[in-house]
């Protein structure tokens, strides 16, 4: 997540920049969903679950504060909803590649 992390400045820079700051919708695409929107947002899941795991916010409100809002936007979709994978299936998924590069790290 440490690259990822790097990202999210630019990330919400970018969102900043693509909505010229919300008023031009709350998506990268603008007003509505578009390319970037649909890439990031295979991460949704990821994200929250990292929060679970870790407890840390990647996208915080006070730091990020339009991709905090973007990823609870994005996240209730219905097509999201429909198509991410549930965080919970997530969450142990990220806990057990945890468990195996500490146990790679020994």
């Amino acid at each position: 997540m440490g690259k990822v992390a790097a990202a999210v400045p630019g990330l919400e820079r970018g969102l900043r920049e693509c909505t010229d700051g919300g008023r031009k919708g709350c998506f990268f695409g603008g007003a509505g969903v578009g390319f970037v929107d649909v890439v990031l947002g295979g991460v949704v899941p990821v994200v929250h679950a990292n929060e679970v795991v870790s407890g840390e916010r990647l996208f915080d409100g006070e730091k990020t504060p339009m991709l905090a809002a973007w990823l609870g936007r994005f996240g209730e979709l219905d097509a999201a909803r429909a198509l991410l994978p549930d965080v919970d299936r997530v969450v142990g998924y990220v806990r057990m590649i945890h468990a195996k590069n500490a146990k790679a790290a020994e």
